[in-house]
């Protein structure tokens, strides 16, 4: 076989395999609306399935958003010396902490955490026969293993993103204040200059969509794992990589969606 040939070959199996994923995806998904009426089989899982996915992660997501708002403090100042007032410092760490940096660093960390997570926890459960156990004994595993974790990614990502924002604004008046010189009267000016409730509301939008992505590539590869450990491995990658991109896509589909 040439190289070109080669060549060829190695895009239409990719590309085979990516509309594949998609496809098994999309099923899932539809499998997860319908479990939706099983409410016997998830309920009971969604509060641990809350904790796990939004208290425990609340640590990373807060030291993240901490030096976040101290480097945007530091760099904002840097920026704006000698061109406009020191106090426009609270207004870009404000705008910026919550429409942008906030959910969107917290929601690749979270890829990370939680998303990692799910699909080792899946994977590992379909290679050793446990999903096909549930399926024996008459439980739907949608309903009893994807269903919890995708509304509790739902109704906790919302809340880890909104207390990151309001973490990295702190962070960001306390190294104002004991670096630049700057006032705490004087940052809160920069902060409600132009500051708006919709700010918030658009952080969480974010955050709702983050974590129904999270969580529902997590499911979907560890669903789908085959390949013993290795393929538990290659499932736990290919969820996070895959959920950091749609995150970043959906992060510029929401900026042209509702900022314009």
């Amino acid at each position: 076989m040439s190289a070109a040939a080669a060549y060829v070959t190695a895009v239409g199996r990719t590309a085979i395999g990516a509309i594949s994923a998609v496809g098994r995806a999309g099923y899932l998904g539809l499998s997860s609306l319908r479990a939706l009426k099983k409410v016997r089989l998830w309920a009971p899982h969604l509060v641990e399935q809350m904790v796990r996915i939004g208290v425990e992660s609340v640590p990373i997501a807060l030291f993240i958003s901490t030096f976040t708002g101290i480097v945007l403090a530091l760099q904002a100042s840097y920026t704006f010396t000698g061109a406009v007032p020191l106090y426009f410092v609270g207004a870009l760490v404000g705008k910026t902490m919550i429409l942008e940096l906030g959910p969107v660093l917290t929601g690749l960390a979270l890829s990370g955490r939680v998303g990692a997570n799910i699909a080792a926890e899946i994977g590992t459960m379909r290679v050793t026969e446990q999903i096909d156990a549930l399926e024996t004994l008459a439980y739907d595993p949608v309903a009893y293993l994807i269903v919890p974790r995708v509304l509790a990614g739902a109704l906790m990502f919302p809340m880890v993103v909104v207390l990151a924002d309001a973490i990295g604004v702190l962070a960001g008046l306390g190294a104002s204040m004991a670096l630049l010189d700057l006032s705490a009267p004087q940052f809160m000016r920069g902060v409600r200059l132009f500051f708006d409730p919709f700010d918030v509301q658009f952080s969480a939008i974010k955050a709702i969509t983050f974590g129904i992505t999270v969580t529902s590539v997590g499911c979907s590869f560890g669903f789908h794992t085959r390949g013993g450990a290795e393929g538990v491995g290659r499932s736990t990658t290919r969820a996070v990589v895959v959920s950091s991109m749609i995150i970043l896509v959906l992060d510029a589909f929401w900026a042209a969606v509702l900022l314009r």
